[in-house]
């Protein structure tokens, strides 16, 4: 199979996705002729792409496992990345099946949104999608397969906010997409450390076992992409984020949530199987969260009364099953397993939408009688486990407060330093000066109140800062001090500015990088 045309099985989603934004761009169809050529454009490149997908299934059998290089990307010094494609058992049967359900699902999105405002957007990032999986599923190396990783998670960020006027849609899509964040700063984790001990980041240079290589730092390496993997196949405890994300429609809920990238972190366990050798640890602490997810999918989905919320927790149960299968090195029915669960799910969540009437409106099933008469282990399945609250307490509410203190600092005192215009303080005498150092008087209203430690201890330096600069405005013109002060001011109100320019900000994190890697 010639190497340009591998570049063409996620290639052509993309193209038709760039092709869709140019018509809405520029008005090329109009009303339902609009809706014809989005179908068929998308449908066109997605049949395509799967038959691409197959001739390198035929390719395979014929020449075997291999890896493909198409282009040269990067190249410095000892350090080298390239885009490169795995043609071996599971990329291939991952790319099939993403190339399978994604023609489905097009097809049944296509009568399903009809005259839907939001018909060609859907389609447009149905096609990113495609190409993301198709990227995740088919790269030769961990960079491009993050570039898949990225692409997927905008798509679904999107497709959970498709009802963007909905307050609680937006929300969910934000909490969704912060929360994939942290599973891709395992992943950056990963890629730094594969950079760091091989110099590259293809597959088959790090997969190979390597006896000089310290099997500590190939074991943070590993641990980096689990936590990516576990983070976007929503493993306890990071299960919360999943069930928000059915706010979209169920055509997306069936390609991210029922079918596809919810399999992505197995599959990426999967493809680096080699290096959880390498680190039994690991293995051991897949099995404790496979069984732990495992049993919270399976006690939440007793107690839900929506089929699509049953069908996810059902979802969070067998992917459970699927790692604890991995941690055992069964990985042959790990791979033969998220197949045919991709498959079968794909159409549950395809017939949900008519499965109430084909059941002829009967209520939910009641939960088992053994887990009514356990109360504490029924409420905590009907509260989801606290995993939301627990969010909250250790993740959310900690990052507000430090961002407002954050803010409260920028505000208070190193706009005060910069000499940045600013409001007026309400220390106005020598006796509330005095007050001040006695700390009988608390500048709360013009600094702000901190929280904990931290928050206390920024309060009480602004605070002092501000007492010293009133100090120092009460002599005449403000004394040489203040000259002093305003031109230093000034000078780093200038560089300041120069560093939120996006250019530089680029600039330092490259010189970082070149100090981290030469040292």
């Amino acid at each position: 199979m010639p190497e340009v045309m591998l570049l063409l099985i996620p290639g052509l989603p993309l193209l038709a996705a760039l092709l869709m934004v140019l018509d809405r761009l520029f008005g090329w169809s109009k009303r339902d002729g609009c809706e014809r050529f989005t179908a068929r454009l998308l449908q066109a490149a997605g049949s395509l792409s799967l038959l691409l997908v197959l001739w390198a299934d035929v390719d395979y059998w014929l020449l075997g496992s291999r890896h493909v290089l198409v282009l040269p990307w990067l190249h410095s010094g000892l350090y080298s990345a390239s885009i490169s494609f795995m043609l071996d058992p599971l990329a291939l049967s991952m790319a099939t099946l993403v190339g399978l359900i994604a023609l489905l699902v097009t097809r049944f999105s296509v009568a399903y949104l009809h005259r839907e405002a939001g018909f060609q957007r859907f389609f447009m990032v149905m096609a990113l999608f495609t190409a993301a999986m198709q990227l995740i599923a088919l790269s030769g190396s961990a960079l491009l397969a993050f570039v898949g990783w990225e692409l997927a998670g905008v798509s679904s960020y999107l497709l959970i906010a498709y009802n963007w006027q909905s307050r609680t849609a937006a929300t969910s899509a934000t909490r969704a997409f912060v929360t994939n964040r942290m599973g891709d700063a395992g992943f950056l984790l990963g890629m730094f450390m594969a950079f760091t001990l091989f110099r590259t980041t293809e597959w088959d240079v790090m997969l190979v076992a390597q006896p000089e290589t310290s099997s500590l730092l190939v074991g943070v390496l590993a641990l980096g992409f689990i936590a990516a993997a576990l983070v976007k196949s929503a493993q306890f405890p990071f299960s919360a984020w999943i069930t928000r994300a059915l706010e979209g429609p169920t055509p997306s809920s069936t390609v991210f949530y029922g079918s596809l990238m919810v399999h992505a972190g197995i599959f990426l366990l999967l493809r680096i199987h080699p290096l959880l050798e390498q680190a039994p640890v690991l293995q051991w602490l897949l099995l404790v969260v496979g069984l732990l997810t495992v049993l919270y999918g399976g006690l939440g989905g007793m107690v839900q009364t929506d089929i699509k919320t049953s069908l996810m927790f059902a979802t969070l149960a067998q992917t459970g099953l699927m790692l604890v299968a991995i941690s055992f090195g069964w990985y042959t029915l790990a791979l033969v397993h998220l197949l045919l669960h991709a498959v079968w799910r794909a159409y549950q969540f395809l017939h949900s939408p008519s499965f109430a009437l084909h059941t002829q409106w009967q209520p939910a099933p009641a939960a088992p009688a053994w887990l009514g008469k356990q109360r504490w282990l029924h409420n905590a399945a009907l509260q989801r486990f606290w995993l939301d609250p627990l969010a909250d307490w250790l993740l959310v509410k900690p990052t507000l407060a430090l961002s407002q203190e954050a803010q409260v600092f920028d505000g208070q005192i190193l706009d005060k330093l910069s000499g940045t215009p600013g409001t007026h303080s309400s220390i106005e005498t020598l006796a509330d000066m005095q007050a001040l150092q006695q700390g009988r008087l608390r500048v709360e209203s013009s600094i702000g109140v901190g929280s904990g430690v931290f928050g206390k201890l920024m309060q009480w330096v602004a605070e002092h800062l501000e007492w010293f600069e009133n100090r120092l405005l009460l002599q005449q013109d403000g004394g040489k001090a203040k000259t002093l002060l305003d031109r230093l001011g000034h000078y780093i109100d200038r560089v300041e500015r120069l560093l939120t320019q996006p250019r530089y900000l680029v600039l330092l994190i490259m010189a970082t990088l070149v100090v981290i890697f030469r040292g």
